[in-house]
C-alpha cells in the first residue's frame, strides 16, 4: 500500500508515522494556529456538544478518507 503524505505541513502537527496508508499525527493543541483552525472547523453536533469532522480535518490536510466496510 501506499505512503500518504500532507500537502501542507502546519506547525502545530507532527506526522508520528505513515504506514499502510495510515497517517498518526501528533498535534500540539497548545499552538494559537491550532485553536484558529479548530474554531473555524467546529461544529455543533448535538444542543451542547460540539466537534470537528474527520472529513473536514483531512479535507484541510488534503487527505483522502477510505472507507473500509464499503466492498470493491
Amino acid at each position: 500500500m501506499q505512503q500518504v503524505f500532507l500537502k501542507q505541513s502546519p506547525s502545530w502537527a507532527t506526522v508520528v508515522s505513515n504506514n499502510a496508508g495510515l497517517i498518526e499525527v501528533e498535534i500540539n493543541d497548545e499552538d494559537p494556529d491550532f485553536h484558529s483552525i479548530i474554531e473555524e472547523l467546529t461544529i455543533e453536533i448535538e444542543p451542547g456538544i460540539v466537534g470537528v469532522k474527520a472529513s473536514d480535518l483531512c479535507l484541510m490536510f488534503s487527505i483522502g478518507m477510505v472507507d473500509t466496510n464499503e466492498e470493491n
